[in-house]
C-alpha cells in the first residue's frame, strides 16, 4: 500500500467512519459489523506517512482533498480557492502525541488507534469558515451543509 501510495498508484485516501460500538466488533469476520471509528484520526495517520518520506505533502492533499472532490464532482469544495466553501485543518507537524480513550471523540467511545504515537496534531478545524474543533472540542453550533454535485 505504501508502494502504490508513492507511486500515485492509489489516486485518493478516505475514510468510512464506522462508529460500531466494541460489542458490535465481536463474533470474528462473518459476524462482526466491518469498519471502525477512524475520521478523527485519519489525518494525522497519514501525516505519519509524509514524515517517513512515503508521500510528499503535496500528494497529501491530492489524495484527500482534491481527488476525492474531483472523482465525485463536488461542487466547492477540495480546494482553497474564492468561491469555495472554507473547510480547513490547521496541524501542528511536531506535536508528538498518544491516543488516549480521553480524547477520542466519536460517540462509540472507542479507537483502534489508542496507544498509538503521532507526531502531528490537529489544531483547529474550520467547516464553511466556521471554527468547529480546536483543544479537543467540538462546537456543535456549527453544521455542515449538503453537498452539491455537478452531473
Amino acid at each position: 500500500l505504501r508502494k502504490a501510495l508513492s507511486t500515485n498508484r492509489i489516486d485518493v485516501i478516505g475514510t468510512d467512519h464506522a462508529p460500531h460500538l466494541l460489542k458490535e466488533k465481536e463474533g470474528g469476520a462473518l459476524k462482526a459489523v466491518s469498519g471502525m471509528p477512524m475520521i478523527q484520526f485519519s489525518l494525522v495517520a497519514i501525516m505519519e506517512l509524509v514524515r517517513e518520506g512515503i508521500l510528499s505533502i503535496e500528494q497529501l492533499v491530492q489524495k484527500m482533498c482534491h481527488a476525492p472532490a474531483e472523482l465525485y464532482h463536488i461542487e466547492r469544495r477540495g480546494y482553497i480557492r474564492p468561491g469555495y466553501q472554507a473547510d480547513l485543518v490547521l496541524v501542528n507537524p511536531d506535536h508528538e502525541w498518544t491516543v488516549t480513550a480521553g480524547c477520542v471523540l466519536s460517540k462509540c467511545g472507542w479507537t483502534p488507534m489508542e496507544g498509538q504515537k503521532f507526531h502531528t496534531r490537529v489544531e483547529k478545524t474550520f467547516v464553511n469558515g466556521n471554527l468547529v474543533y480546536r483543544d479537543n472540542k467540538v462546537d456543535e453550533s456549527h453544521r455542515g451543509q449538503e453537498l452539491r454535485f455537478k452531473r
